[in-house]
């Protein structure tokens, strides 16, 4: 049959277009022979490139990942009462209430963080709050954007709880905060995993969000990667692109672990 051919063909190509760019860079990231052009294959391996990473990339680092576990537990959080109130909740109008807090997912970024950076402006000129510059101004960025993942995620996962086991604990006497500990809790947890995973992965790799917002203090990763890119192409960049590489499927591997990965791809599809 020629269209299931097809279909292997283009799902091979597809997956090869995709992986093939992360497997070039780390690839590369060994590679000594030439230290100003991306070399694939690499014809010496060596660690050079690793070594030669300037250590105020590790302060970086530390803001990135300050920045997106604060913007994820906040996310798991706030994402998990919304979609209580969203799903169990006798809100009026709720398709519409979940349509407003996807705004910002469906919102240029960098409209976003030009808005933002407005805004912190606007605060700081008329209060003692100068969240500009901040890293609490970029973590409560990055959580109005990361927020809607994780709505999306627990929404998912509770739309598929048969309610019923929840009156059937309060018929029994037990109080809604008891009913929530025990019953909808153990149940949604997988979904409010999948939410904060998806939003700590947004928050840590954001550019036009935090590029308005950062300065030297302040400055993450992802943006200290952008800025030394557009001036001039330096190696050790591949070293910081493979290490994130490495953290991200560490992150996969623990999510999977955890919940399944079937679990994340269909609470992604449900978003």
């Amino acid at each position: 049959m020629p269209f299931p051919r097809l279909s292997t063909i283009t799902a091979i190509f597809t997956i090869g277009f995709l992986v093939l760019p992360f497997v070039v860079v780390v690839g590369a990231s060994f590679d000594t022979s030439n230290q100003f052009t991306i070399q694939f294959p690499p014809r010496d391996l060596a660690l050079d490139r690793y070594a030669e990473i300037p250590i105020r990339y590790a302060e970086l680092f530390l803001n990135s990942l300050i920045v997106a576990v604060s913007a994820a537990i906040l996310a798991a959080l706030f994402g998990t009462l919304a979609a209580l109130a969203l799903v169990r909740g006798r809100l009026a109008m709720p398709e519409m209430i979940h349509a407003f807090f996807r705004l910002p997912i469906q919102i240029p970024l960098i409209v976003t963080g030009a808005a933002f950076l407005q805004f912190y402006t606007m605060v700081g000129a008329h209060t003692d709050m100068y969240l500009t510059r901040s890293l609490l101004g970029l973590i409560l960025a990055h959580l109005i954007v990361a927020l809607p993942y994780a709505i999306g995620s627990v929404s998912a996962v509770l739309a598929r709880i048969d309610s019923a086991y929840e009156e059937a604990a309060e018929s029994l006497g037990a109080s809604r905060w008891v009913t929530f500990r025990d019953v909808t809790f153990p149940a949604i947890r997988p979904g409010i995993l999948v939410g904060g995973f998806y939003a700590f992965a947004v928050s840590f790799g954001d550019v036009p969000i935090s590029i308005f917002l950062v300065n030297a203090d302040t400055m993450t990763l992802p943006v200290a990667i952008f800025n030394d890119m557009q001036v001039d192409f330096q190696p050790y960049i591949l070293a910081l692109s493979t290490l994130v590489i490495v953290m991200s499927l560490a992150m996969m591997l623990a999510i999977q672990k955890v919940v399944g990965l079937d679990f994340v791809l269909s609470a992604r599809r449900k978003q």
